[in-house]
């Protein structure tokens, strides 16, 4: 085939009904006509001599020669993309993206502190963070979509070879009480303490509240025995109803810091119990590193580590050229 039955504008469009579901939403996505988009679609069908679409529902439903066009489409995209920022690069630091990705609690307490640290720096840079589950994210670092991510949960085996994993940092689950709660008085409560308060947890099909459970049972604690009283589904909802006087939670340390610097909640320890788990760095050592990516990883994550921690690999890891991407079976839940 002498010329490509097809157009980046085409596949940007494609990729943008089956994000949006229907003509209309991915138009107004794109800046363009519904009626632009429709005879774009058409032109396509058209040439590559089969439909795209399923047009009987009221959402627009890929065929299967539909999926499988969205398929290399995406990985020709993100080629395109890093392209256009390994070209980026070869102006120092003067322009450019930098993609970073992150697990709920990570992308919400630490990376906007960090992303500030290197935004001060490097001014010129655009910054993106992706916050998703953990599984999505390690795909997305695969793919090249994003430049490198610290998560927390637990990154899908299949993956593990193929990414380079670095212990970064400890995070530190604390019990968090009510100010005027009666435990809020003592230095510290015994382990069988736990069990006679009242908790407030992460709805119990949830990602998060399962890691969180797995990491509580390494610290030997009996999470079937917590009387599970509220169920909510955010960490910062957690936070207001225990300030609200409605019961205990076991949350990250790194979610706490100014609630606890302006005295509306109190850290209880534990005696005898400390419940850590560990943060990783993950990135595809076989992609394009740009040097938005080499200076974040050389002069900001360093800052946030656990002092001992050896991070000398992510400074030693070479530069590579673009490579192609490689098929992603996503999951959509929230994990940490």
């Amino acid at each position: 085939m002498s010329d490509l039955p097809f157009t980046l504008d085409q596949l940007r469009i494609l990729k943008a009904i089956a994000v949006e579901g229907s003509f209309k939403r991915a138009a107004d996505s794109l800046y363009v006509s519904q009626p632009a988009v429709s005879l774009q679609v058409q032109n396509l069908e058209r040439q590559l001599d089969v439909p795209l679409f399923d047009r009987g529902g009221r959402r627009a439903q890929l065929t299967e020669a539909g999926h499988l066009l969205l398929s290399y489409g995406e990985k020709i995209l993100s080629l395109c993309q890093e392209t256009c920022r390994a070209i980026e690069d070869l102006q120092n630091l003067q322009g450019g993206t930098l993609i970073v990705g992150a697990s709920q609690t990570t992308g919400t307490y630490l990376l906007p502190k960090m992303i500030g640290m290197f935004r001060n720096k490097y001014p010129e840079v655009a910054v993106q963070l992706h916050v998703h589950s953990t599984r999505r994210t390690a795909w997305s670092v695969l793919n090249g979509q994003v430049d490198l991510a610290i998560i927390g949960g637990e990154i899908p085996s299949e993956l593990q070879e193929s990414l380079e994993i670095v212990p970064y940092a400890e995070d530190e689950l604390a019990l968090i009480l009510p100010i005027n709660h009666p435990f809020s008085k003592l230095d510290t409560i015994q382990r069988e303490d736990l069990y006679k308060l009242q908790f407030i947890a992460l709805d119990s099909q949830s990602t998060i509240r399962k890691v969180i459970d797995q990491v509580l049972s390494r610290a030997e604690l009996d999470t079937r025995r917590f009387k599970i009283e509220m169920e909510l589904n955010s960490i910062e909802a957690i936070k207001n109803a225990v300030q609200s006087g409605l019961g205990a939670a076991f949350v990250s340390t790194s979610a706490i810091a100014k609630e606890l610097q302006m005295g509306l909640l109190h850290c209880c320890p534990v005696e005898g119990v400390i419940v850590k788990r560990t943060l990783w760095v993950i990135l595809n050592p076989n992609r394009y590193r740009s040097k938005a990516a080499d200076a974040f990883s050389r002069e900001i994550l360093p800052q946030f580590a656990t002092p001992g921690w050896n991070l000398d690999v992510l400074k030693s890891l070479p530069v590579k050229l673009p490579v192609t991407t490689v098929d992603a079976e996503i999951s959509t839940l929230d994990e940490d």
